[in-house]
């Protein structure tokens, strides 16, 4: 996922450091992994729940536990940007997936990880992840925050979304929170058939999968042709969220507001991630205030 910022170091009001540590792990589906963390920090964590991200510094191969030189909000950035690039932690965004306080009154984070092996920094330390290994985060400590993007207006009389696989968690979420009755025409594109997770949700959702495997066709295209095929309920005035791989987004963008004639104020889209470019790459161009999204994925 992408993040802005200037030279300077991301703004972190409403967002502070915690300290996270793995309590358990479970597999979802072929693609997916869903971490547990806890931790005392984590009585001071406000998610503001729908697509609430934040951002998790992940150790370098070899350490087990994450090491930042600083966590005050003056000075993490630079001490953590000059860090040597053997030493310096991964940054990676991820949604908040759930938050909960037990029956004994511990404090849980739950966020699920997409696998794909090694080719991924994110991948390989959720692959090895191990019950007591702990990693730094900046997430919210106050629940109303720049980092839940989905703003639905009041007259909105429809949500119509679209994920990836990286977004799903994101979308998941949202569903869990809507309103009973709430309209919803969502399509989720996954890699393989068992990626299909349970979407329990309230709402009235007609959710659509778009599987990659075997089908053959470029992504895109795979996903606007199912786009095409839909007949959408009526809605006057729709509210969509669209979240994923940056090309693909801009192309389902495009076909909302120009297919099928949303206001595009009312389209809020986000690329995750872009095919061909590494995170390193989507951060320093972000950093440099080249970041190509309109809809950035991080404040920090």
């Amino acid at each position: 996922m992408t993040a802005t910022a200037s030279d300077d170091a991301p703004a972190i009001a409403h967002f502070r450091f915690f300290e996270l540590e793995v309590l358990r792990t479970r597999r979802l589906g072929h693609s997916f992994l869903r971490v547990t963390f806890g931790g005392e920090s984590l009585k001071d964590f406000r998610s503001g729940g729908f697509d609430q991200s934040l951002s998790l510094f992940l150790p370098p191969d070899g350490q087990e536990h994450t090491v930042l030189p600083s966590t005050d909000e003056d000075t993490w950035f630079g001490a953590w940007r000059g860090m040597p690039d053997e030493e310096r932690p991964v940054m990676r965004s991820y949604t908040v997936r759930e938050q909960r306080r037990t029956t004994e009154g511990a404090d849980e984070v739950d966020i699920d990880f997409v696998l794909h092996g090694d080719a991924s920094p994110a991948s390989r330390w959720a692959g090895r992840a191990v019950t007591g290994r702990r990693i730094m985060a900046i997430g919210p400590a106050v629940a109303e925050n720049k980092s839940v993007r989905f703003q639905p207006s009041p007259a909105a009389d429809a949500i119509w979304m679209y994920a990836d696989e990286t977004a799903l968690p994101a979308a998941a979420a949202i569903l869990e929170r809507l309103p009973a009755g709430t309209a919803v025409r969502a399509w989720f594109e996954v890699p393989h058939e068992d990626d299909r997770l349970p979407l329990p949700a309230p709402a009235d959702a007609d959710i659509t999968w778009i599987v990659r495997e075997g089908d053959g066709r470029d992504r895109t295209e795979q996903v606007l042709s199912a786009l095409r095929a839909a007949e959408p309920a009526t809605a006057e005035a729709p509210y969509v969220w669209l979240a994923g791989e940056a090309g693909t987004v801009r192309a389902t963008r495009r076909h909302f507001v120009q297919e099928r004639s949303v206001d595009r104020r009312s389209v809020r889209f986000t690329g995750y991630w872009r095919l061909g470019a590494s995170e390193e790459q989507l951060l320093a161009e972000a950093y440099a205030g080249q970041a190509p999204s309109e809809e950035p994925t991080s404040e920090l």
